[in-house]
C-alpha cells in the first residue's frame, strides 16, 4: 500500500467504507480501511492539498473528495469492536469535529446549521435543527441519485453514437477533472456527509456519557463480577443444601399415606380383598422434584410440585411377562373352580338313585294342617258376620 498513489489508496478505503456502512464487515477489513485512511491523511498533509486560506471555490475538483477522509475514518473507527469502547468513541468524535471544523473553514457547512448551533440547546431548537438537517440530507440523496441517472443516460447515448470510434471500457464513465457534473457530485456528497457527521456526533456523545456513568458506578460500587468457578461452587452448595433438607424432613415430618390405583382396581374387580396387605409395589413414576432426590414426598407442597409434569394417562404397573404370569394364575384358579362345580353337579340329588323327586310326607302333613286352619278361620268369620248384616243402618225407620 505504501507504493500506491493517493487516488488508489483513497478508492480502496472508500470501497471498504461503503461495504462496512451497508452491512457488517470483518474487523480485520475495518482496521485495514482505517489504516488506509490514515495513510491518506499523511499523504494529504505531505502534499499540502488544502490550505486554511482557501475556500471551496479555490479547491480543484479532483481534490474535493479528499475532504471526506476524516469523515470516513470517523465512521470506520466507530465500527471497531473492543472491550473498552470509550477510547474508540473519543477518537471517532475527534475526527468528526476535525471534519466539521475543516468544512466550516471551507464554507461548506450550511448557514442554517451554524445559526441553530449558536442559538441554544433547548428542545425546540434541537427539534428544528434535526428537521432542517433531515431535509438537507434527503435533498442531497435525491440530487446524487439524479446525477447518477444522468451520468448513466449520457453513457448509454455515447455508446450508441460511437460507431466509428469505439470507446474503451471505463473511459465513458470518467469525467474531466474540472467537469461541472463531477464537482457538483462531490460537493453534494460532502453536504450529505456533513449532515451525517452532526447526527453521528450527537449519538456518540450520548453513548460516551452513558458508558462513563456506568464505569463510574462500577468503580464506586466495587468489582462485583464473580468468576464462573465461584458461581458453579455456589450452585453445587445450594443443591446439596436442598438434598440434605429433604433427607432431614424425611425423619422430622410424617409421610402422607400413599394410595395405589392398581390395588384399588383389583379390589373392585374381585381379585383382592380390602383386608389383604399390600406393599404398593406399583407406584407410578414421578417426574417432578421428588425423583431428583430419590426420597418420599414429605409435604403437601412437594406432592403438588411432583404432580406438575405428570402424564395424563395411567402408566404401566407391570411388564408383559408379569401380566402373562398373572393371567396364567387366574386361569388356573378358574379351571380349579370349574372342576369343583362339575364335581358338585355330578354328585347332586338328580344323580342319586336312592332319592326320588317330589315332596316328602312331612311336607304334605304340614300343608294339610295349614289348609284346615285357614278353613276354620274363614268359617268363624262368616258366623260372626252374617250376610247383609252391614246394611242395617241404611234401612228406613219404622
Amino acid at each position: 500500500m505504501e507504493d500506491l498513489p493517493l487516488p488508489s489508496i483513497f478508492e480502496q478505503a472508500r470501497k471498504i467504507h461503503n461495504a462496512a456502512t451497508e452491512s457488517a464487515s470483518d474487523q480485520d477489513v475495518v482496521r485495514k480501511g482505517c489504516d488506509a485512511l490514515r495513510k491518506c491523511e499523511d499523504m494529504i498533509g505531505k502534499l499540502g492539498l488544502f490550505s486554511a486560506n482557501e475556500t471551496k471555490e479555490d479547491i480543484s475538483t479532483g481534490n474535493l473528495k479528499y475532504i471526506l477522509v476524516p469523515f470516513y475514518l470517523a465512521e470506520l473507527t466507530e465500527k471497531i469492536m473492543q472491550e473498552d469502547r470509550i477510547p474508540i468513541l473519543k477518537a471517532s468524535q475527534a475526527k468528526l469535529k476535525e471534519f466539521i471544523s475543516f468544512c466550516e473553514t471551507m464554507e461548506l457547512v450550511p448557514k442554517e446549521e451554524l445559526e441553530t448551533s449558536t442559538e441554544g440547546n433547548s428542545l425546540a431548537d434541537k427539534r428544528a435543527r434535526k428537521i432542517a438537517r433531515f431535509k438537507r440530507q434527503k435533498a442531497a440523496e435525491s440530487k446524487l441519485l439524479e446525477i447518477k441517472e444522468r451520468k448513466e443516460r449520457r453513457g448509454r447515448s455515447s455508446k450508441a453514437s460511437a460507431l466509428s470510434a469505439p470507446i474503451e471500457a471505463g473511459e465513458e464513465d470518467m469525467l474531466d477533472d474540472d467537469g461541472e457534473e463531477e464537482r457538483e457530485a462531490w460537493l453534494t456528497t460532502i453536504t450529505l456527509a456533513i449532515c451525517k457527521a452532526f447526527d453521528l456526533l450527537e449519538m456518540l456523545k450520548k453513548e460516551e456519557e452513558m458508558l462513563s456513568s456506568i464505569k463510574e458506578k462500577q468503580e464506586k460500587d466495587g468489582d462485583k463480577n464473580f468468576s464462573r468457578e465461584i458461581l458453579d461452587d455456589r450452585m453445587k452448595r445450594a443443591e446439596a443444601w436442598h438434598r440434605d433438607g429433604v433427607v432431614r424432613a424425611r425423619y422430622s415430618k410424617p409421610a402422607p399415606p400413599i394410595t395405589c390405583a392398581t390395588f384399588a382396581q383389583d379390589v373392585l374387580e374381585g381379585r383382592a380383598n380390602v383386608s389383604q396387605a399390600h406393599e404398593h409395589k406399583h407406584q407410578p413414576l414421578i417426574f417432578g422434584p421428588a425423583s431428583l432426590v430419590n426420597g418420599p414426598l414429605t409435604s403437601e407442597r412437594e406432592r403438588l410440585a411432583a404432580q406438575v409434569f405428570q402424564p395424563g394417562f395411567r402408566l404401566p404397573t407391570m411388564s408383559i411377562e408379569e401380566a402373562g404370569l398373572k393371567e396364567m394364575e387366574m386361569m388356573n384358579k378358574w379351571q380349579e373352580r370349574t372342576a369343583k362345580f362339575i364335581e358338585e353337579a355330578n354328585s347332586s340329588w338328580h344323580k342319586d338313585d336312592n332319592r326320588k323327586p317330589g315332596p316328602s310326607e312331612v311336607d304334605e302333613d304340614e300343608d294339610d294342617d295349614a289348609a284346615q286352619e285357614k278353613a276354620r278361620a274363614w268359617d268363624d268369620w262368616k258366623d260372626e258376620n252374617p250376610r247383609g248384616a252391614g246394611n242395617k243402618k241404611l234401612t228406613p225407620c219404622g
